[in-house]
């Protein structure tokens, strides 16, 4: 997300860094390429003239212009100016005593609101709270049927203890603008099967419009005078840009909403919508969708979308992120048979798996500092994963055990012929597998600044250790990270 953005203001940086001294022109040529930048990425107009006056009134202070280091001076002022334009945000949901916290969704038609309500109930049962999500939009053909599908999913595959459950009444569609107040009576319905079945949080997933209008109005105020919520959050599509600001402004107005939800984040390259929401509306954006699956719903923090914006990654959500898919005894098990030189082919995919549950491979590595703007033209096949799987499945037990034993060749071509794949794919995945599995052996033994050293020495000369594995089993990286090695291989020559 944010790419052209990011690299139109890392390049400007990198410009003002590379001076030994700075001016007040040198900084105001600066601040009118980031006002460029911000134009471009779809931000509103008024928004990024006051941003930049902000940031131009700071930047030419003492500090920067007498700063050994004004590029970097630079970028912790417009990092700072970023979270207050998006901030401050507590993303938590209030709950209330006694339950259960009746929670309003709204928005337009098409910007993800009934798979939002499924993400959302995903969100709460991971967080332990038993949860009852009505489907009240009674206007969009076949909505009902589709939020059922949805919750039915959250609950068979949704991590956590908690339950959640639907309330819909389909019949009731038929009845949808013959007479008013239908979908007001699902709505109280369902509110009190969650006071009588003890439910935490009551998810309310209303009817939306192709556009902003009385009729759509008069619903959702009908809904929220009668039923009270504790909270309503508007969920607008990101990749809309300055439509899904203007959108959020009249249903602020109208509403008073609590949040913003931005949704399709993970597909928006210039980030307007994030960027301006907050600062036009007055409402926060709560939570963020990143992805497809019904646990890609992020709490928003704006220093850590800073943080991503400038480059500069985004290692508490990776962590965070790891900490959902990894189990403490199993990764403590693992540790200790890495360490042993135990380390197997089973073990080998099960850290594919977990690794591929925390989201695409590209947007992990992008949370790493340092790392999204040297993969932004790398092909990451998330296709050779699933080939790799494929291979360690079509080995035996024993083998799987105990790799060395493949060194055989008939047991190599038996493995290509079963996973549908080529004899120079299994040598070359267990190289790499004999690669990892030394280096996280010696890597176990060494202390933290050991571990660093070894990352440093991987790294070379700007490349990233494994990089064309990730990209593909076949060896098809980007054109930019080989000639970063044949650049280190002659300068090593020398």
């Amino acid at each position: 997300m944010f790419n052209a953005l990011s690299d139109r203001l890392n390049k400007t940086f990198r410009n003002l860094s590379g001076r030994g001294r700075i001016s007040e022109a040198n900084i105001r040529e600066a601040m009118e390429e980031i006002r460029q930048a911000l134009l471009e990425a779809d931000v509103n107009l008024e928004v990024v003239d006051a941003f930049c006056r902000r940031v131009q009134e700071e930047a030419v202070g003492e500090d920067v212009l007498k700063s050994l280091k004004p590029g970097q001076q630079m970028i912790h002022i417009v990092h700072q100016h970023l979270v207050d334009l998006m901030g401050p945000v507590d993303s938590h949901i209030m709950l209330v005593d006694p339950p259960p916290t009746v929670i309003m969704l709204c928005g337009l038609q098409g910007t993800g609101k009934t798979t939002t309500c499924g993400k959302l109930a995903a969100y709460l049962k991971r967080h332990g709270r038993n949860t009852l999500v009505c489907a009240a939009d009674l206007q969009r053909p076949a909505a009902v049927e589709q939020l059922r599908i949805v919750i039915e999913n959250v609950e068979a595959a949704g991590k956590g203890n908690a339950t959640v459950a639907f309330h819909g009444e389909p019949e009731k569609c038929a009845e949808y603008g013959q007479a008013t107040g239908v979908a007001i009576g699902v709505c109280q319905r369902a509110l009190r099967r969650a006071k009588s079945e003890r439910f935490d949080v009551v998810i309310l997933d209303t009817a939306g419009r192709l556009h902003v209008d009385d009729d759509l109005m008069k619903e959702l105020d009908g809904v929220r005078f009668a039923l009270n919520p504790h909270q309503i959050y508007l969920v607008v599509d990101s990749m809309t840009g300055q439509d899904a600001v203007h959108s959020a402004r009249a249903f602020h107005e109208r509403m008073a909403v609590d949040g913003v939800i931005l949704t399709k984040l993970d597909s928006d390259t210039r980030g307007g919508a994030a960027l301006s929401v907050k600062e036009v509306t007055g409402a926060p954006i709560k939570f963020v969708g990143t992805g497809e699956g019904h646990d890609a719903l992020e709490e928003f923090h704006p220093e850590r979308m800073a943080g991503r914006i400038l480059g500069m990654g985004d290692v508490v959500s990776l962590v965070e992120k790891a900490q959902q898919e990894v189990d403490e005894e199993e990764a403590e098990a693992l540790a200790e048979r890495i360490a042993k030189g135990q380390f197997t082919m089973n073990d080998f995919v099960k850290q594919i798996k977990s690794l591929r549950r925390m989201g695409p491979l590209k947007q992990l590595m992008g949370l790493i500092p340092g790392v999204g703007s040297a993969i932004k033209n790398l092909d990451v096949q998330e296709g050779q994963l699933d080939r790799i799987e494929a291979i360690v499945g079509s080995m035996t037990t024993r083998e799987r055990e105990d790799a060395t034993i493949l060194k055989n060749k008939s047991r190599t071509r038996r493995i290509a012929r079963g996973s549908g794949s080529a004899a120079p794919e299994v040598n070359r995945l267990l190289k790499q597998f004999d690669m990892i599995k030394k280096m996280s052996t010696q890597m176990a033994g060494m202390g933290m600044m050991g571990k660093m050293k070894a990352m440093k020495d991987m790294q070379g000369d700007g490349g990233m250790p494994g990089m064309e594995q990730l990209a593909g089993l076949s060896g098809r990286g980007s054109t930019k990270t080989s000639s970063i090695k044949k650049k280190f291989k002659k300068r090593k020559r020398r």
